[in-house]
C-alpha cells in the first residue's frame, strides 16, 4: 500500500473513482482544486489507485477531512483507514476533524479505528441523517 499527494497526471484517474462511486464527475474542479492546492491524497494497491481523500483547511482554521473515496473492489480492506491515518500524521494543522452521515456505520468504525473520536452533530444536512464530526490531534503543528 502506497500513499501520496496527487499531481495534475493523476486528475483523470481519480475522476474515474469518483464517477464510479457517485456516477457523475460533477466534483472534477473539486478534486483538480484539491490537487493544485496539495490537498488530495492518494492510496494504491500495486500500482493500481485504490482511493483517494480531499481535505482543507477552511474549517475554523483546522484541517478537515471532506472527502474520503475507496474504489468498491477496494473497500473494507483498511485502504480508508490508512488515508486517515496518513492524515492525522502529516497534517498542516494539529487538530483534524471530518464527518459522516449517522448512517454510515462503516465510515464510523474507520474513524474509530483510526483513533478518531466523536465532537457532535450538525442536523439539517440530510433530512433524518445529522452529521456526526469526528476529531483526532494531528501529529504536525504550525
Amino acid at each position: 500500500m502506497d500513499i501520496r499527494l496527487a499531481n495534475d497526471h493523476d486528475l483523470e484517474e481519480i475522476i474515474l473513482v469518483d464517477k464510479e462511486m457517485i456516477g457523475s464527475d460533477r466534483r472534477k474542479e473539486e478534486i483538480k482544486e484539491a490537487i493544485g492546492q496539495n490537498q488530495c491524497v492518494l492510496v494504491f494497491s500495486d500500482s493500481e489507485l485504490a482511493g483517494f481523500l480531499l481535505y482543507h483547511t477552511h474549517f475554523f482554521e483546522c484541517c478537515f477531512i471532506s472527502l474520503v473515496m475507496i474504489k468498491p473492489s477496494h473497500q473494507r480492506k483498511g485502504y480508508a483507514k490508512s488515508l486517515l491515518k496518513y492524515m492525522a500524521e502529516h497534517s498542516p494543522t494539529q487538530k483534524v476533524f471530518s464527518s459522516t452521515n449517522q448512517s454510515n456505520i462503516a465510515m464510523q468504525q474507520v474513524f474509530t479505528a483510526s483513533d478518531f473520536i466523536k465532537s457532535g452533530f450538525v442536523d439539517n444536512l440530510d433530512e433524518g441523517d445529522p452529521e456526526i464530526i469526528y476529531f483526532t490531534n494531528g501529529r504536525n503543528e504550525e
